[in-house]
């Protein structure tokens, strides 16, 4: 995957159809650090994300109930007090149909023990605390649309942005050239 940055905001032309997802992701700092899980893809590989997922906005559920609700099921801690949304994305990728919208909130209170292995999508295999280092090691190489507005939420001494924007061109991730839209 190729990743650049260009300035220009329109992005191109959208494909007539594309299937589109609301996606909620939830910081969660605790005495160790901020909590990533590590997510088994259906490609094999496997990849580090703050804890969340796509939201089904089901009739009457709210973004922050769908949020608590997937760290729930895949961390077991019960997020009851949320602040956000602290930054959104956007990723668009035109040839592979899909346009996905990123919510990021903050746990300001939780409570429970963090328990792996009841995701019911069985994606999340893994988790971990950590400090700004171990958390940008565990980035690396990820996509950068979770990992570059995270590490810079991380790092106090970047302006980060409220909302970031990405297209992703070709035909697959295999091939993709992904670009950063100011």
């Amino acid at each position: 995957m190729i990743h650049k940055v260009r300035n220009d905001v329109s992005g191109g032309e959208a494909a007539p159809e594309l299937h589109e997802w609301t996606v909620a992701s939830a910081l969660i700092e605790g005495p160790e650090g901020l909590l990533l899980v590590e997510n088994l893809r259906h490609n094999g590989l496997t990849d580090w994300t703050p804890p969340g997922g796509v939201i089904e906005l089901r009739e009457g559920e709210s973004i922050l109930a769908g949020l608590t609700r997937e760290v729930e099921e895949e961390t077991g801690l019960r997020v009851t007090e949320w602040d956000g949304p602290l930054y959104e994305v956007t990723t668009m990728a035109p040839a592979m149909g899909w346009l996905m919208r990123v919510e990021v909130h903050r746990a300001v209170s939780y409570e429970g023990a963090l328990r792996i292995g009841e995701d019911p999508d069985g994606i999340v295999i893994g988790a971990a605390w950590g400090d700004v280092d171990a958390c940008e090691i565990r980035l690396e190489g990820g996509h950068p649309w979770v990992r570059e507005p995270l590490v810079d939420w991380l790092r106090p001494d970047v302006v980060e942005a409220s909302t970031y924007r990405y297209r992703l061109d070709g035909s697959g991730m295999h091939d993709a050239v992904v670009e950063r839209l100011a």
